[in-house]
């Protein structure tokens, strides 16, 4: 539900901006509550296709609706959606980059919260939302990858939301392997709903949570457990000197959403490029955890810092692809802030696994 790239998770309006946010309109797209699910991307083509004359509400569902490899599961909440792994979304090693993940997560975010029918004139809010000029901010992402998957690889996303405190959402993700059934990720994030004008956060009202968490699971349903849970860890406030340093990053105009903010998986890549080069060489992000302080315009220039972190338990976060022994891990915090006044924009954590050979 939410605001931005993948309400509630779309992934990117920062919990404390220096500058105001603008909502932005996107299209209804309504999936039908009982349809199929599929078990490969033949059937959920064959489904698509049978979609075209189908009926939603009275409506026919939009051409992007028909066509999408995706739908709300039977009980309507949850959505479930597959992509193919093209060949612009792999990097050096041959396998979809972070990015490309974070990308699909906005993506199927978002499909999901058109699919029950929020964002007609704003990203995931409801009619009393956007009566009351009220958004939903993103306060923390964290992804954790097992395996990677491939050029040509299917990967099938499930995501869902669910209330989180009296003035916060959560939208949870699990990836897999659609020619296996395998996990191959698992993703969380954490939302807060703000007043657009007064930039106050506020509670989640009786009228907007009857418009909200009708569509979320009536128990938790968790990505990840609550205990041994790495994205539940802090982080720390870093002080200079950093080890590693990228400075004077400046947005490209291709890194603008929307509402001429810089998009949050930007945030992501400007972070990794303080990662020593030796680390990129011979190991692989297995976790990434952000907490969003502030947007980032185009004209503004940031610092991205890398720090060491040192005597930190090397968690495997209930991973079943996590390295067996600690030496093969390396583990960094990050801050992301603006060179000119040295604000924080974002601060984080790395985890990364040796390459096997």
């Amino acid at each position: 539900m939410l605001r931005c790239h993948t309400p509630p998770q779309c992934g990117r309006a920062p919990l404390r901006g220096r500058r105001e946010p603008r909502a932005a309109s996107a299209t209804v797209v309504r999936c039908s509550r009982g349809a199929p699910q599929v078990s490969g991307l033949e059937a959920a083509s064959g489904h698509a296709a049978a979609s075209l004359e189908a009926e939603v509400g009275g409506q026919r569902p939009s051409l992007a609706e028909r066509l999408r490899l995706g739908s709300l599961l039977e009980d309507g909440l949850s959505y479930k959606e597959s992509f193919i792994v093209r060949c612009y979304e792999v990097g050096i090693n041959k396998t979809a980059t972070v990015e490309t993940i974070a990308n699909l997560l906005q993506e199927v975010g978002c499909n999901h919260a058109q699919s029950v029918g929020f964002s007609t004139d704003g990203f995931a809010t409801t009619t009393t939302m956007r009566k009351l000029g009220l958004i939903w901010v993103t306060n923390r992402m964290h992804i954790e990858i097992y395996k990677y998957p491939a050029w040509g690889d299917v990967v099938e996303i499930e995501t869902w939301c669910q209330e989180d405190g009296r003035i916060g959402t959560r939208r949870d993700w699990i990836l897999k392997d659609l020619a296996n059934d395998e996990v191959i990720g698992r993703a969380t994030s954490k939302w807060v709903m703000m007043n657009q004008n007064t930039r106050r956060l506020q509670r989640v009202s009786d009228e907007v949570r009857d418009e909200v968490f009708v569509h979320c699971p009536k128990t938790p349903r968790l990505a990840f457990p609550e205990e041994n849970n790495g994205s539940l860890k802090k982080i720390p406030i870093l002080s200079d000197p950093a080890q590693y340093s990228r400075l004077g990053l400046v947005p490209r105009r291709a890194d603008l959403d929307m509402n001429q903010h810089v998009n949050n998986v930007t945030y992501i890549g400007w972070v990794l490029e303080s990662i020593p080069q030796d680390i990129i060489d011979t190991h692989e992000l297995q976790t990434i955890t952000l907490d969003y302080r502030r947007e980032c315009q185009h004209d503004d220039i940031v610092d991205s810092l890398t720090y060491i972190e040192e005597g930190e338990e090397k968690s495997t976060n209930g991973s079943a692809f996590a390295a067996p022994h600690k030496e093969e891990q390396q583990q960094f915090l990050h801050c992301l802030r603006f060179a000119g006044t040295r604000d924080e924009i974002n601060r984080g954590r790395t985890v990364w696994r040796k390459l096997a050979r």
